[in-house]
């Protein structure tokens, strides 16, 4: 049988129980006030609580740090809330089982354990109200945990560093990067960058360095970042990519971080790693360094910020610290030999550096000229720069990935050091190199092949002189010096480019194995004859201009059946080729501009694969006859020449059925062109229309016109025929939706005295260079009534970076009101005495740093009107006088020197020179004997480039070697 428990409960402690339940606490008497009072104050710990978050969130966007009480009071709260919701849900129920009006419960034991739950509870509540009155709910947070990274001492980077760091601060920056060639110490600059976060704290919680180099793997990124998480422990290696990248992302999501990203090569997919997107909400910051500009686009910085070498004295100061004053002290003459080496660096820091810690021990006067000769030489040679620099450098052109831009690259080492390279010309020979492809349009190639240009720019290995890609670009020395070692196959086959360009050669250098070489550059120097015989069977490019030639051996290019490039320019004396110019039969590029060329060749007829033949400036060329046989020509320039636009030179010129691009001067003898040939010309001069007025209208059939110069012509209006009509009409009723002059971008006026105004500009929407001379009559350049109705659907200038006014004494009005002016970087006003007013306003110039006004006379300024105070304002300090100091400063082998004329003479013309072309002169300095002359010319000109032909006559030109400075 079963055990039984009996317990008895005597009827007093009965009683006793119940007493307690109904008059104790009262938590059933008392339960349906409880409930209502822990509604009320349960809503009151709600709003209380919400201005505590409210008041949280105000100090963390002010980048303060909660209080840990705060957290645990709302954390409190929030557990709070969720227990009253439940009590208060069930609250109906609860009152329906009292009875006896609330005394008492039809389920005692029931209601007095929930009468209790309420009771506490309103207790809790009501406590944790009174304990919500903060006065403080945040603190200023701890320092971010950087460990400062080892780095130099950095000299002349300074002002670099501030730039980047207040960038990099900026709210609206979440992503910078850091461009530059290699060796110029952006990885330097980075950990300065680094180490600041070190310094100032605080505002991040983690900064996180990831050196990421060439090839780095998503895995390994994730990988390193992972180790500063601590999150990389045996469980989190085995997870893949996307896990780990979600492991990541948990982290950084709820943290203030900074990625910084050294030497990055291609994107960085952050979203494939598990970074969080920088914004202005999550103030994060992303940070990086790279070679190649392009890599800042794709990671989402348009305005990258360019690392670039030292200036000289910075250079000088840090190549001191690295020789020592011990040996700079060592001998007197040591100090100016080794100003010589750092100048060779050209302000690059690994170059400065690695050079300068070979040279600290070096104390005799002839190690250092040794040196001095090792770098003109040939820099590879030099101690370490095989092994410390050269290597670092080539990484830039390992990354290339397109083997014709690597061979564009190698190219321009055939050029000098220091070197403006004119993009023109570079690109037509990187076609006829074959570097660009089989397309046989020119005008396609040339954009490929300023696509090609601007990945090396890019890329840092070529620089983009003053901004302006479409003119020149300079590749810098140690860069150079790096592209001669690889086509020479890293020092072993020295004889594959042979350059020793603007080295002062007066004869052909010695070369062992003249079948070994395929590329040849003698530019620059002074050579005089080329009379030996070498068989360069496998030559591809001569480069043989701005020499003293005056005369070439046939005997010289007699085996040169592989000759592509022969370029000659530039040599002042030479005026015949050797008819074995007839067996260069694989030549395309063919280049005599400003030589003194009279005839062309029979033989030249032979060269059936020539594409490009450039006759520019030889004014004692009178004929072009047979040329009509070079049926692969596409370009050709007769501009300056002695040949003009007459009936032989016509049907010479309607048999080239190839032909692509025309530049040629017209003079009064001008004919009407046939329609197919207008369509080619892209560059025209048209000088000594003075008998009866001139009308262009026949320039609206140009398609390709991208350069005019009218000279010394008479014509009071233009009348231009529509491309829709066949009727003639005045420039005011065509219509304006159909540009007449759509690829017009240099325009020169020179000594047209029946002009009043060129109103008809207004149809030239590409213009970018405007340059008006020496026109007397010229009141305006735009004429409001001409155009009044047209200015409604055209806004002028919105192409024009330079305007150069001079001497227009009756020019009042460039336009009646204010223009924007998008691109506009320089206003030239000379002896325009009437011109009282631009068309200017506060707004017109949107980069205003950049933008300068120079006025002669000087005082002009001063009697400048102005839209209103602020236009005023803006655009004062943008006032520069035009230089008229002169001041020696000798840099390279920049020289015109005088043939058999007076000094004087020579002076009077070479002013003449500067004030019909140039804006200023910077530099003028000539020797004892005033048979030489060193010049540094402003960097402004204007296309086309116009040199006046006595000028051409009496001087031995050497343009190439002119040094262009800034003002």
């Amino acid at each position: 049988m079963g055990n039984f428990v009996c317990i008895e409960i005597s009827g007093d402690q009965m009683l006793d129980r119940i007493i307690r339940c109904l008059c104790g606490k009262g938590y059933i008497r008392n339960l349906e006030k409880n409930l209502r009072a822990l509604q009320r104050e349960m809503e009151d710990l709600r709003a209380t609580q919400h201005e505590v978050q409210n008041k949280v969130a105000r100090e963390e966007s002010r980048h303060q740090q909660r209080l840990e009480a705060v957290q645990v009071w709302l954390d409190r709260v929030n557990s709070i809330d969720i227990e009253c919701k439940d009590l208060l849900s069930v609250s109906p129920v609860e009152l329906q089982k009292l009875c006896l009006c609330g005394l008492c419960s039809k389920y005692v034991c029931s209601s007095y354990k929930y009468g209790k739950r309420v009771f506490l509870l309103l207790e809790e509540v009501t406590k944790l109200k009174s304990e919500g009155n903060f006065d403080e709910v945040s603190q200023p947070p701890p320092r971010s945990e950087v460990e400062e990274r080892p780095t130099q001492p950095t000299i002349g980077q300074e002002e670099m560093l501030k730039k980047a760091w207040n960038r990099l601060m900026e709210d609206g920056v979440g992503i910078m990067g850091l461009h530059g060639m290699g060796g110029v110490g952006k990885t330097t600059l980075f950990k300065k960058i680094h180490n600041k976060f070190a310094e100032t704290g605080g505002t991040f919680d983690i900064v996180i360095w990831i050196v990421v180099s060439q090839g780095a793997k998503l895995s390994k990124l994730q990988e390193d970042i992972a180790e500063k998480l601590h999150l990389c422990d045996d469980l989190w290696k085995n997870k893949n990519e996307s896990d780990k990248a979600t492991d990541i992302h948990r982290v950084l999501k709820g943290k203030r971080f900074v990625l910084m990203l050294d030497d990055i090569w291609e994107k960085v997919d952050l979203e494939a790693i598990g970074i969080p997107y920088p914004s202005e909400v999550n103030k994060c910051k992303v940070a990086f360094t790279t070679r190649d500009q392009k890599v800042c686009g794709q990671m989402g910085d348009h305005k990258p910020m360019q690392v670039k070498c030292l200036e000289p004295e910075d250079a000088w100061e840090l190549f001191k610290n690295k020789v020592g004053d011990n040996t700079l002290r060592s001998d007197p003459v040591i100090v100016g030999l080794a100003r010589e080496v750092a100048q060779k660096c050209r302000g690059l820091p690994l170059a400065l550096s690695c050079i300068g810690e070979t040279m600290a021990s070096k104390t005799m006067v002839q190690e250092w000229e040794h040196a001095i000769d090792v770098l003109t030489r040939s820099a590879a040679e030099f101690s370490d720069m095989q092994n410390k620099i050269l290597p670092i450098l080539k990484y830039s052109y390992d990354s290339l990935e397109d083997e014709h831009i690597k061979s564009c690259f190698l190219y321009c080492a055939l050029f000098p050091e220091d070197d403006k390279i004119d993009t023109k010309t570079l690109i037509n020979k990187w076609i006829c190199e074959g570097f660009i492809g089989e397309d046989q349009v020119i005008k396609r190639a040339r954009n490929k092949g300023y696509e090609m240009l601007g990945t090396l720019i890019r890329a840092n290995l070529l620089t983009n002189d003053r901004g302006f890609v479409k003119w020149h670009v300079v590749m810098h020395d140690v860069v150079r010096e790096m592209a001669l070692w690889i086509a020479s196959d890293f020092g072993k086959q020295k004889e594959n480019y042979v350059v020793r360009a603007r080295v002062g050669l007066h004869e052909i250098p010695k070369v062992k194995d003249w079948g070994a070489v395929r590329r040849m550059s003698l530019m620059m120097n002074e050579i005089e004859e080329i009379t030996c015989e070498s068989k360069c069977s496998e030559l591809t490019t001569l480069f043989l201009q701005s020499n003293q030639l005056k005369n070439l051996s046939g005997e010289f290019i007699r085996y040169m059946q592989k000759l592509v490039v022969l370029d000659l320019s530039h040599n002042p004396d030479f005026n015949e080729l050797p008819e074995q110019i007839s067996g260069l039969v694989s030549l395309q590029y063919l280049d005599l501009s400003w030589t003194r060329i009279e005839q062309l060749p029979v033989g030249l007829k032979e060269l059936k694969k020539l594409i490009f033949l450039n006759l520019c400036f030889t004014e004692r060329l009178c004929s072009i006859s047979g040329i009509s046989r070079l049926l692969s020509l596409r370009w050709l320039s007769l501009r300056e020449s002695n040949v003009h636009g007459d009936a032989s030179v016509l049907k010479e010129l309607q048999q080239l059925e190839n032909l692509q691009d025309l530049r040629i001067t017209e003079s009064a003898e001008l004919i009407s062109l046939d329609q197919r040939l207008a369509k080619l010309i892209s560059v025209l001069r048209i000088e000594g229309f003075l008998q009866k007025p001139f009308d262009l209208s026949f320039l609206a059939s140009m398609e390709n016109l991208y350069g005019l110069l009218v000279e010394n012509s008479y014509f009071s209006e233009i009348n231009i025929k529509c491309r829709e009509s066949e009727t003639e009409s005045s420039y005011l009723h065509i219509n304006p939706k159909i540009p007449c002059f759509t690829n017009l971008t240099g325009l020169i006026i020179m000594k047209c005295h029946s002009m009043k105004d060129l109103t008809w500009i207004l149809f030239a929407p590409n213009l970018v260079n405007l340059d008006i001379r020496d026109s007397r009559e010229v009141g305006e350049i735009i004429n409001k009534e001409k155009a009044i109705n047209l200015t409604s659907i055209i806004t002028p200038f919105q192409k024009l970076e330079r305007l150069f006014l001079y001497g227009l004494p009756k020019l009042e009005s460039i336009y009646w009101s204010p223009l924007p002016f998008p691109l506009l970087s320089n206003i030239v006003v000379k002896y325009c005495p009437k011109l009282r007013k631009l068309p200017l306003n506060a707004t017109s110039v949107p980069l205003v740093e950049e933008f300068e006004i120079r006025m002669d006379p000087p005082e002009q300024e001063n009697e400048l009107e102005w839209e209103d105070e602020d236009t005023k304002n803006r655009f004062l300090p943008s006032i520069k006088p035009l230089v008229r100091r002169l001041k020696i400063h000798y840099s390279g082998m920049g020289f015109l020197n005088v043939k058999n004329q007076n000094p004087r003479f020579f002076f009077y013309c070479f002013i003449y020179l500067l004030v019909v072309h140039l804006d200023c002169i910077i530099d003028l300095h000539s020797d004892t004997s005033g048979m030489c002359c060193v010049v540094h010319l402003d960097y402004v000109f204007h296309f086309p480039f116009v040199f006046p032909k006595t000028f051409c006559i009496l001087f031995r030109l050497h343009f190439y070697t002119i040094k262009s400075l800034c003002v």
